[in-house]
C-alpha cells in the first residue's frame, strides 16, 4: 500500500482571506456572514490578502519542518463547477512551505486557500457563511504503507496544529486520501472529517482495491466517496489531473514577497512543536519516550508537568500524571484543560506521596476526587481519611496476622503459587485500613513467607 494525504484545515482568524467578513459561520444564521467579496458578485474585488492568515501558514510551515519559499506567493484560481463556489474557481496559493517532514511521513507543500461554502445536495441549498474562510492545505508524499501508519500520522500532525494555535484542529479538519497497492491506479476519496473516518476508510479501500487485483480487474483511477455509515466507498468521477483545474494566476490579487526578518520573528516567537518537545522532555528530565508523548499530548498538560517538575522529582511526576491522572481525565472524558487541575494541585499531590503522607492505594483514590474540585489535595484526603502511613512494626503485626490466619495462602505460595502473596497483601490492607505502604508489605511479607 502507498497512501498520501491532502489534508485541509481552517486557520485561526476573525475575518475571512479576502474580505471582512467575520469566520464564526458555525453561531451566525445561514448566508449572514457574507459579502459582495465571498459571493462573488459583479464588480466586486477582493481585498489584500488577510495578513494574520499567512503569518500561521508560515508558522505552521515552520513547525512542520518545512522550507519557506522565498519568491514571490501570489493566488491562482483552481477552476471547477460546484453550487457552494459562487465564482467557479478557488483562490489557491503556490505553495509557501514546502520539503518538510513530521513521523518519518515526508510533507510535499503547504499551501492557502479558501474555503467553499457549505453545500446540502439532499436539499439543494447552499450556506456561504463559510465561503472564503482561511485554509491551509497540507500535502504529503505517498510514504505512509498502513491504514495504522496514516492514523498515528493524523494524530501527530492535529497535536501540532494544536499547539501552533494558528489552525482550529481536528473539528475543521477535511481529508483527501491517496491509495494506490503494488504500484497500481490512485484513487482518491474524498472529504473524510476525522481521523477515525480516514483510518476505516482505508481499511475498506485497501480490501477493495486487493480484491479487484486478485481477480485480475485493473484499478480505476477515480475519486471515490466514503459513506461512513455504511463503512464503503462509491464512485464519483473519474479522477482529475491538475490540467483539469486550468490554473491560472489570479489578476486580482497582488503577489506578495515573504521578508527574511519575517520568517525570523516567527520562528523565534511560534511555540515549540510537539515533537521537539518530547526529545527536550526524554533529554532534560530523564524520562521515557513513552511517558513524553503522553505528556505532550496536550500543550496545557505539558506546561503544567514543566511547572511540577521544578517542585518535585520529575520521574515521580511524570509516573503520576501520565498514568494515574491521564486515567481519570479519559474516565471522565476531559481536556486536562477542562479539569480544573492546576500545577499547585499536582505539586502538592506528589509531595504527600514523596512525604509519605499517604499511601500509593489512597492516591489512586484522592486523584479520583481532584478534577473540577475547588478544594486542595490535602484537604480532600482529610475528608476522606485518606492522610497517614502505619509505621512499619505495625505493618510486620498485621503481616504475621495475615499469615497466621491463613495458611492455605502461604502453603500455596511455598508451593510455587507466587501470586498468593497478593491475597496476603489484601488481608493486610484490610487490617491498616488501607495505610500501609505497599513497597513495604510486599518485603515485609516475603521475609515471613521465606
Amino acid at each position: 500500500m502507498m497512501c498520501g494525504l491532502e489534508i485541509h484545515v481552517q486557520l485561526e482568524t476573525d475575518s475571512k482571506l479576502f474580505c471582512n467578513c467575520p469566520t464564526n459561520y458555525q453561531e451566525a444564521e445561514p448566508n449572514t456572514n457574507v459579502c459582495p467579496v465571498c459571493l462573488n458578485q459583479p464588480g466586486a474585488k477582493p481585498m489584500p490578502t488577510n495578513e494574520k492568515a499567512l503569518e500561521n501558514a508560515l508558522m505552521i510551515s515552520l513547525m512542520l519542518n518545512c522550507k519557506i519559499d522565498k519568491n514571490f506567493t501570489y493566488f491562482m484560481r483552481k477552476h471547477y463547477d460546484y453550487p457552494d463556489l459562487p465564482c467557479g474557481y478557488q483562490k489557491t496559493s503556490v505553495p509557501i512551505g514546502y520539503e518538510g517532514e513530521l513521523n518519518g511521513v515526508r510533507i510535499r507543500e503547504i499551501h492557502m486557500e479558501e474555503d467553499p461554502g457549505q453545500y446540502k445536495p439532499d436539499r439543494g441549498i447552499v450556506d456561504y457563511n463559510r465561503s472564503g474562510i482561511p485554509l491551509i492545505e497540507i500535502v504529503t508524499e505517498p510514504d505512509m504503507k498502513s491504514p495504522e501508519e496514516a492514523r498515528n500520522f493524523l494524530k501527530e500532525l492535529i497535536r501540532v496544529l494544536q499547539y501552533s494555535g494558528g489552525a482550529r484542529g481536528e473539528g475543521t479538519m477535511r481529508a483527501d486520501v491517496n491509495v494506490s497497492i503494488n504500484g497500481g491506479n490512485r484513487v482518491e476519496m474524498k472529504n473524510i472529517n476525522s481521523i477515525k473516518g480516514a483510518y476505516k476508510a482505508l481499511k475498506f479501500e485497501v480490501i477493495r482495491q486487493k480484491n479487484l487485483a486478485k481477480r485480475g480487474v485493473e484499478v480505476k483511477q477515480e475519486t471515490r466517496a466514503y459513506l461512513e455509515s455504511q463503512m464503503i466507498t462509491v464512485a464519483m468521477r473519474t479522477k482529475e489531473d491538475a490540467d483539469d483545474y486550468r490554473f491560472i494566476p489570479d489578476p486580482d490579487l497582488p503577489p506578495m514577497e515573504v521578508q527574511e526578518s519575517e520568517i525570523v520573528r516567527i520562528s523565534e516567537e511560534m511555540p515549540e512543536a510537539p515533537h521537539n518537545k518530547v526529545s527536550r522532555f526524554i533529554e532534560q528530565y530523564g524520562i521515557d519516550e513513552e511517558s513524553a508523548k503522553v505528556l505532550t499530548s496536550e500543550l496545557d498538560l505539558a506546561q503544567t508537568y514543566e511547572e511540577v517538575a521544578k517542585e518535585v522529582d520529575a520521574k515521580l511526576a511524570a509516573k503520576w500524571m501520565r498514568d494515574e491522572l491521564k486515567r481519570v481525565l479519559t474516565y471522565n472524558k476531559l481536556d486536562f484543560a477542562e479539569s480544573g487541575i492546576v500545577a499547585g494541585d499536582l505539586i502538592e499531590f506528589i509531595q504527600m506521596i514523596a512525604n509519605k503522607e499517604i499511601t500509593a492505594k489512597a492516591a489512586h483514590k484522592l486523584i479520583e476526587q481532584m478534577p473540577n474540585n475547588k478544594q486542595t489535595p490535602k484537604a480532600i484526603a482529610e475528608e476522606m481519611g485518606l492522610i497517614g502511613v502505619v509505621k512499619d512494626d505495625e505493618v510486620r503485626k498485621a503481616a504475621e496476622q495475615a499469615v497466621a490466619e491463613n495458611p492455605k495462602a502461604v502453603d500455596d505460595y511455598k508451593n510455587g503459587n507466587k501470586g498468593s502473596i497478593n491475597f496476603l497483601m489484601g488481608q493486610v490492607m484490610r487490617l491498616t485500613r488501607g495505610k500501609a505502604d505497599p513497597g513495604e508489605t510486599v518485603k515485609i511479607l516475603k521475609e515471613l513467607l521465606e
